[in-house]
């Protein structure tokens, strides 16, 4: 991924992401070297011989696909950005977990030399080669790529042409030359996300063709295995506009090679990738973004018979971040699982370790792993909310949520192992279920703040869906003092969820770093609901405009609202609660 705009451990989107899918290609053409007859086939040997002739089938055997995220393509090394060393062991979890392939991304630039003839260090090729071969020894189909060098030197081709194009030839040259002889389980991506800086569309779509174009022939020419290897070349910026792939597919039909792969990332329709602009919930706008943006890419590769990759996809804030909300969530993960395999793709989630704990070899979050394991096969069903808010005081009455059956049927309401009753403990009246009354004050318990219960909204397959029975009061916000560092505000949420923030100035325009929008990203706020805490960033607290008073809504899922007032004079920031 590419992360040069953001800290070097989070993702990287420019502004014009709005879809991004991956078209992949296909392993085919050509039968595996043989082993000696007196040595014994390796495991990546025989996964070689076993690649589909037919490249859609070639694809299709690599779903489900996984991101060795922030590893390989760290800056400077494996281990910069917090991760471990990779090992034998991680690719035997993937493997026992289901994933048939893994994208491992490499950055070159910091381990390679800035003039001609731009060489790789032996040790870092040595040690990229020793990774792909573990994966390829567990059975695991591979791809590697140029990864962050597309910020970092490949971006500035409009005024360093001659030079850039010699520095990407010499990379793949080394590249193609080290792994020729690897097993057709091995794919090569061209370039991670390409960009150009200074440039219009038409240069951009000369660059990236004449990168594209001189990545095939290198490869080709390399001889070994590479004469029929699997390549992987992407869109501008790895992007679903309908342009940027009829430029794509222009390059790839007049390269005459039917062993490629057409790759776009997709991180979902942007304000809800990261709450901003009012994109709290995973709503119809959302949903059209990825039909239409998957609609693009089948039409013009999957239907041609050009197999897709979506070498990435994820959302751009971290799935255990809060900035999206958990419930909605869990209805992107689940619904762009089931299109991608709709429209035929492979799909790679980007993994930076915040799915998996590379230490533990233990899901981050299990149950988020659940589904979208399952929608590997099938779908999940879900609901309108995963919360369900009572007051801590006073009578309890009786809430509704709305079933989303995705094609399952409903078999029942579960708390743990207990199935509630169905017409004593809550109704269904078509795609309505309501607890009743009665139900829910016991669920409540004794009323605590916060979470209750959980129970089980069941489906006939996929994920059953988690609903939380969470008692509440209004949240209560206090004065407070910081600095444009961070403002840290008192904040007693009293079991309340923190939906998303709109900021105003006196005269009702934008205040915060999103000018277009009064609703900003949610991420320029740090709810803590053990600490009792709402972080204000820095960011957000830089952008305001000195001395002008800053009226900031915050907006819960329980319908509460409360308005704070910031207001910035110099490095000094005050916060007054109304």
């Amino acid at each position: 991924m590419n992360d040069a705009r953001q800290s070097a451990r989070r993702l990287h989107r420019t502004a014009g992401l709005v879809v991004a899918l991956a078209t992949t290609g296909a392993l085919c053409g050509g039968t595996a070297v043989a082993a000696p007859a007196d040595k014994a086939p390796s495991a990546a040997e025989a996964a070689g011989r076993r690649v589909p002739h037919d490249p859609m089938a070639a694809v299709a055997q690599m779903q489900p696909s996984w991101n060795l995220g922030n590893t390989l393509d760290a800056i400077p090394d494996e281990t910069s950005w917090g991760n471990p060393l990779t090992t034998k062991a991680l690719f035997d979890h993937l493997r026992s977990e289901g994933f048939r392939s893994v994208r491992i991304p490499v950055t070159w630039s910091q381990h390679q030399s800035a003039t001609a003839p731009y060489t790789i260090d032996p040790v870092w090729m040595k040690r990229v080669k020793q990774v792909v071969d573990l994966a390829l020894a567990d059975g695991l189909y591979v791809e590697i790529n140029v990864h962050h060098d597309s910020w970092q030197w490949i971006k500035y081709m409009s005024t360093d042409h001659d030079t850039i194009m010699a520095r990407f030839d010499s990379t793949w040259q080394q590249i193609a030359t080290v792994f020729k002889d690897e097993p057709r389980t091995l794919l090569m991506e061209s370039i991670n996300e390409p960009q150009f800086d200074a440039a219009t569309d038409a240069q951009k779509t000369q660059y990236l063709r004449e990168l594209n174009t001189s990545f095939h022939r290198i490869v080709r020419d390399s001889g070994g295995r590479n004469k029929d290897r699997l390549l992987v070349l992407p869109s501008e910026e790895t992007n679903n506009a309908q342009h940027w792939l009829d430029d794509l597919s222009t390059t790839m039909s007049s390269l005459h090679d039917r062993n490629l792969v057409a790759t776009v990332h997709y991180y979902s329709w942007y304000p809800f990738s990261v709450n901003i602009a009012d994109g709290t919930t995973y709503d119809a706008t959302s949903q059209k973004d990825l039909t239409e943006g998957f609609a693009r890419v089948h039409d013009t590769f999957v239907k041609k018979g050009i197999p897709v990759y979506v070498g990435e996809y994820g959302l751009l804030s971290e799935p255990n971040s809060g900035t999206v909300e958990y419930g909605e969530m869990l209805k992107y993960y689940e619904h762009v699982s089931y299109a991608a395999r709709a429209n035929g793709f492979t799909t790679a989630l980007w993994d930076d370790a915040n799915y998996l704990d590379r230490t533990t070899l233990q899901w981050r979050d299990r149950s988020l792993m659940n589904l979208i394991k399952a929608s590997w096969t099938t779908r999940s069903g879900t609901a309108s909310t995963d919360n369900l808010f009572v007051p801590r005081s006073g009578p309890i009455t009786a809430q509704s949520i709305t079933l989303n059956r995705n094609g399952q049927w409903f078999a029942g309401l579960w708390q743990g192992e207990l199935p509630l009753i169905q017409d004593i403990d809550y109704t269904v009246d078509g795609d309505t279920l309501t607890l009743t009354a009665d139900a829910l004050t016991r669920l409540a318990r004794d009323r605590a703040a916060g979470i209750n219960t959980t129970l089980e909204v069941r489906y006939s397959g996929g994920a059953p869906w988690q609903l939380d029975i969470r008692s509440y009061d209004k949240p209560v916000m206090s004065d407070a003092t910081g600095t444009t560092d961070a403002l840290v505000i008192p904040t007693r949420f009293n079991g309340s969820l923190m939906a998303n923030v709109q900021s105003t100035y006196a005269d009702g325009t934008a205040a915060g770093p999103a000018s277009w929008t009064t609703y900003q990203t949610f991420g320029d706020f740090g709810p803590d609901y053990t600490a009792d805490t709402t972080t204000v960033k820095a960011d957000f607290l830089t952008s305001l405009k000195d001395g002008a008073p800053a009226t900031l809504t915050f907006r819960f899922w329980t319908g509460d609202t409360l308005t704070y007032t910031v207001t910035r004079t110099g490095d000094t920031v005050t916060g007054t609660a109304s």
